[in-house]
């Protein structure tokens, strides 16, 4: 079946008949759930206003950032926190769309993939977390793809983050906190259609089991087409939780998910230079085109993880917090994909890559906070240690596979004759981490120092061989804010990272030592939450210096040669504030710019350029304002604004993904129990080139799409 784009008319016919057939809820008892946004009809002289209450919209503190509750203004480090709020307003649906108006964080460098959030921080792809713990990650990819209606919020952490939590890159991490249980009964019931035949159904509702027994269930199923022709996807969600209250000292959250994913036909890009960055005599390739075998690509995959959240009041002041979680994680895909262009510039030769890895993972942190005062001056001790124990399972295939006309492509009738190459192991290893860190969080007065240090040892085993390689590391952290009377903080930090490298340094025959990564970084934050006239802001401006050595370089000459001489900078300067005024208009607004840099490498052709999918320039507003009162009251409108510059697709690869200026939309309609909701994305349908990682690597942007939501609040 050909997936053609869906008309913002067919969108809106769609959306009235949702809405008919979602009015059978409207009979589900009225509760508020005890969330951000809740809507009310109030009397003000006179007149009724419809006044749409989002309390969290402006972020005030994030846990991922020290671990404790400092707030964000006494935080030394640039910090994004993505709510709930923000998600729901601009009708994201996965953290790659979050990122389009945070400063630091680009996403979508893959064009709409179905599978993955592929997001660079500061040039650097980052770890994700999921609830304070290491998400069971792939050797080859840094996401796990969990939807991002299973979270309350996402955490985006810029900057090295070993000192708390081990081995990441320089570049940050993410940090995405599930829906909790509450003990007010609440939740809602939504459905989503959008372009390209997507369609949804997700729920959460929450509530008291007994007197000492909060729960909450959130599901969601997903079917969906794509951009790309003969594509389709489906995905199930199931994420419950539970909170017993112990004691008024003692509570203990018990929270699980699991996720299966079916896409099908997809090859995620792959179209030739020739067609889309450059001219091609035959014209362009169009955006829907897909060079694989829609009856044979297939990705599957099926994570689970299920943990815990211990917190106990051992004494005034001292209280101990525990989490752990263990997690499972299978992904099998079959993908033939375009290889090389042929010399009469419409003849793909492909390949045939088949793929799939197995990953089964233990995390937990164990932490004791020490609040105190002597004197003048304020602690907040944190002292911790946390365990990974982490299996991968990885194989591959490799085989050439028949040639496709790249503007007229005919499709294999029989796929299941398709032979798959044999499997090549190609990881089958163990990394068992230990951490042990402390942190000092000390005020005096207006003035407010950071100072943190943790010492790792890491061991990586070879199962299939039995080797082993072990490493230790010691990472801290610096800083300082300055928060004066009017809201604004001042502030400087030094922090330090590091990730073991696997593999040996083919000119000394030993084995790679760790990156490394350290980086200055200065700025100033406002805090306007407390400003008159219902006025709440959050500001950060900020600049940095980041510097990795001991970087893997690799070329093949005349066989693939890896030492470890790589090193990179990247210098940047960005600008992000969230505002809500008057609970009418809310405000999202960032500016990037990064300078990236390849100093050292064994390949000539990457030293002095850029580092992959790093545009030198970001910048994005939204803003969305609401009616209060006649008879339009309720009634919003949003617009917004970003520009993406140009970035390299792959080091020194030579192709650079196209500059784009997308505009986005919001129309929505909120009473207290419903919420109507149309979100355009890139409503005037610019087609870009998103990435371009070499001759026959390339993927268009995210085209126009446009996605209508009705939801039942209760």
């Amino acid at each position: 079946m050909l997936t053609q784009r869906t008309s913002l008319k067919t969108t809106l016919t769609r959306a009235m008949l949702l809405a008919s057939a979602a009015s059978c809820l409207a009979g589900i008892a009225v509760a508020q759930e005890d969330s951000g946004v809740q809507t009310t009809r109030e009397t003000v002289g006179g007149s009724t206003l419809v006044i749409v209450k989002s309390k969290r919209f402006v972020p005030q503190g994030a846990i991922s950032a020290s671990k404790t509750a400092i707030p964000l203004i006494q935080t030394p480090q640039s910090v994004s926190v993505i709510t709930r709020d923000q998600i729901d307003l601009l009708g994201f649906t996965d953290l790659q769309q979050a990122v389009r108006y945070t400063s630091g964080a680009f996403g979508e460098n893959y064009g709409p993939d179905l599978r993955f959030d592929f997001v660079t921080v500061r040039g650097f792809t980052p770890k994700q977390y999921i609830d304070g713990l290491a998400a069971p990650v792939t050797t080859t990819i840094s996401s796990v793809g969990v939807d991002l209606y299973a979270f309350e919020s996402a955490d985006i952490l810029k900057g090295p983050s070993s000192v708390l939590y081990g081995n990441t890159p320089p570049g940050g991490l993410y940090n995405e906190t599930s829906r909790r249980a509450s003990s007010t009964f609440g939740g809602e019931i939504q459905a989503k259609l959008g372009s390209y035949d997507y369609k949804s159904l997700a729920g959460t509702v929450t509530g008291a089991l007994s007197d000492s027994v909060s729960g909450r269930l959130t599901a969601l199923y997903l079917d969906r087409g794509a951009e790309r022709n003969g594509v389709s996807a489906k995905r199930t969600l199931l994420a419950p939780t539970a909170t017993w209250k112990i004691s008024s000292d003692t509570r203990l959250t018990g929270l699980a998910y699991y996720q299966y994913d079916e896409v099908l036909g997809d090859t995620n890009g792959f179209l030739p230079v020739k067609g889309t960055l450059e001219s091609n005599p035959y014209g362009e390739v169009p955006e829907n085109a897909n060079l694989g075998e829609p009856g044979y690509n297939s990705y599957k995959r099926r994570q689970f993880g299920v943990g815990y959240d211990y917190s106990h009041k051992i004494a005034d002041g001292l209280t101990f917090s525990s989490n752990a979680k263990v997690s499972d994680y299978y992904e099998h895909s079959l993908v033939i994909y375009g290889g090389w262009l042929d010399g009469d510039n419409r003849t793909v030769h492909r390949y045939n890559f088949p793929y799939e890895e197995k990953v089964e993972s233990l995390a937990i942190d164990n932490r004791l906070e020490w609040n105190a005062n002597t004197g003048a001056v304020t602690h907040k001790v944190l002292a911790g240690i946390d365990y990974r124990n982490v299996k991968n399972f990885a194989q591959y295939g490799f085989a050439s596979a028949s040639d496709i006309d790249l503007f007229a492509p005919v499709y294999s009738t029989n796929p299941s004759a398709i032979v798959t190459p044999a499997w090549v192991p190609y990881a089958n290893q163990r990394l068992k981490q230990t951490g042990l860190y402390v942190q000092d969080h000390i005020g005096f007065g207006k003035l407010f120092l950071t100072a943190a240090g943790r010492y790792d040892t890491d061991e990586i085993e070879q199962l299939s061989g039995g080797s082993k390689t072990k490493d230790d590391a010691f990472t801290y952290r610096l800083g300082a804010n300055y928060v004066m009377e009017s809201g604004f903080a001042p502030y400087v930090s030094y922090s330090t990272s590091f990730e073991p490298v696997v593999g040996t340094d083919t000119s000394t025959g030993n084995a790679f030592k760790p990156s490394e990564g350290k980086q200055w970084e200065g700025g100033v934050k406002y805090d306007g939450r407390t400003l008159d006239n219902g006025v709440k802001i959050f500001a950060t401006a900020a600049v940095y210096d980041i510097k990795q050595t001991n970087i893997v370089s690799t070329v093949y000459s005349p066989a693939f040669a890896s030492t470890q001489v790589g090193e990179a900078e990247v210098k940047g300067f960005e600008a992000e504030f969230v505002a809500r005024i008057n609970e009418q208009l809310s405000i999202n607004g960032s500016y990037t710019y990064t300078d990236s840099k390849v100093l050292k490498s064994n390949s000539p052709a990457e030293v002095g350029g850029p580092l992959p999918t790093t545009p030198k320039d970001k910048a994005s507003i939204f803003a969305d304002y609401t009616l209060k009162s006649g008879s339009l009251g309720g009634l919003g409108f949003g617009l917004g604004v970003r520009y993406t510059s140009k970035s390299a697709g792959s080091f020194g690869g030579g192709y650079y993904g196209q500059q784009s200026l997308l505009v986005d939309t919001a129309v929505h309609y909120d009473t207290p129990d419903w919420r109507l909701a149309l979100n355009g994305s890139n409503i005037t349908d610019v087609k870009y080139v998103a990435r371009c990682s070499g001759a026959v690597g390339c993927t268009y942007g995210a085209g126009q799409s446009w996605t209508a939501t009705l939801t039942r609040k209760f």
